[in-house]
């Protein structure tokens, strides 16, 4: 029996909030390309980010959505960077198959005009974490931020832990319309493209540098296969434009760059925003502090949490969070 591919013309019709696999077997290259709309501005305009803290947040919101959806299982992944700069943590939580959250801490007054997402960043780390689930043990790549933005971090994380030859393009922005509805929206969109050749020595790259080596050490190199400099050099042409284009398909932008090897596209991976949080789980997680902290979070005859991630209120009396008077002196207790 033999499998036929279908050919057909790439569809016109944009799909925001879903990652589109691909595949460019003339290259051996494959990838995924999302673009995102919705879901991304859900996130991010519920805590009113100002817009660089934004824009650099919905990077990362990007970049998990590429890397989580890789996922074969219901676990999770999550990105997190903790840095000295501007923007200290990020944190975006990719729950497999489709859900997503996350939310960013920063120093406002250190926030000025022109800051790059490498400025708002700093030095420090970040860390990719595989949650395969309470019986299985967690996976974690760590990488360091010297100074980069979060391209430069994810090929370096690629370089070092999963060593294989990959390109990732970020970008997102802020979409003004005039008229009726909403006037501002966040858009973003990424690719991410790895050659996988069915011969392994060709995806060979050169040994990382020692550090240590002497000057005049002789630097390992490895000649570039001819497949995957041609596929850098059409990755390379992509616009910020292209990716955040609320008219311009995912099927069409990957015609632009691969038509002339054929690109084959495989069903597109929804994502969407949902937190995971729940009155049920704030009452647990309550449940785990001393009984000297549960009774200093009483204010106004009140325990209030507010959610990082989707900025929900939760509202508990002081008996629901576990906290009772003590009958002898008023004060409370466990």
């Amino acid at each position: 029996m033999t499998l036929e591919t279908s050919v057909r013309a790439p569809s016109a019709t944009p799909v925001d909030d879903a990652v589109l696999p691909f595949e460019v077997s003339a290259l051996d290259v494959r990838g995924r390309l999302t673009k995102m709309g919705p879901a991304l501005d859900e996130i991010l305009t519920k805590h009113d980010y100002p817009a660089p803290v934004g824009k650099l947040l919905g990077e990362a919101i990007v970049l998990t959505t590429l890397l989580g959806s890789s996922l074969k299982f219901n676990g999770r992944f999550i990105l997190q960077t903790q840095t000295d700069g501007p923007v200290s943590l990020i944190v975006v939580d990719f729950h497999a198959p489709d859900r997503l959250r996350a939310y960013a801490r920063f120093d406002a007054s250190r926030l000025e005009a022109g800051q790059d997402s490498a400025a708002l960043l700093g030095h420090g780390h970040l860390a990719m974490t595989v949650d395969q689930g309470a019986d299985m043990s967690r996976y974690q790549g760590l990488v360091a931020l010297e100074g980069g933005n979060l391209e430069d971090a994810a090929h370096e994380y690629f370089l070092r832990s999963e060593q294989i030859p990959t390109r990732v393009r970020l970008a997102v922005g802020e979409e003004f319309r005039g008229g009726d509805g909403p006037k501002h929206r966040w858009r973003g969109g990424g690719m991410l493209m790895q050659f996988l050749p069915k011969a392994p020595e060709r995806a060979r790259q050169p040994d990382l540098h020692p550090g240590d080596a002497p000057e005049n050490a002789v630097v390992h190199e490895v000649p570039e296969d001819d497949a995957w400099a041609e596929g850098q050099s059409l990755f390379g042409t992509i616009e910020d434009l292209e990716l955040i284009d609320p008219e311009l398909s995912g099927e069409r932008l990957l015609f632009r760059l691969f038509h002339e090897r054929g690109v084959r596209v495989f069903p597109t991976q929804d994502v969407r925003a949902r937190c995971s949080c729940s009155r049920e789980a704030v009452a647990g997680m309550l449940s785990s502090f001393t009984p000297e902290d549960r009774a200093s979070m009483v204010e106004n005859n009140q325990v209030v949490v507010t959610c990082e991630f989707c900025s929900s209120v939760y509202e508990f009396t002081p008996q629901e969070a576990g906290v009772v008077p003590d009958a002898g002196t008023g004060t409370a207790q466990d």
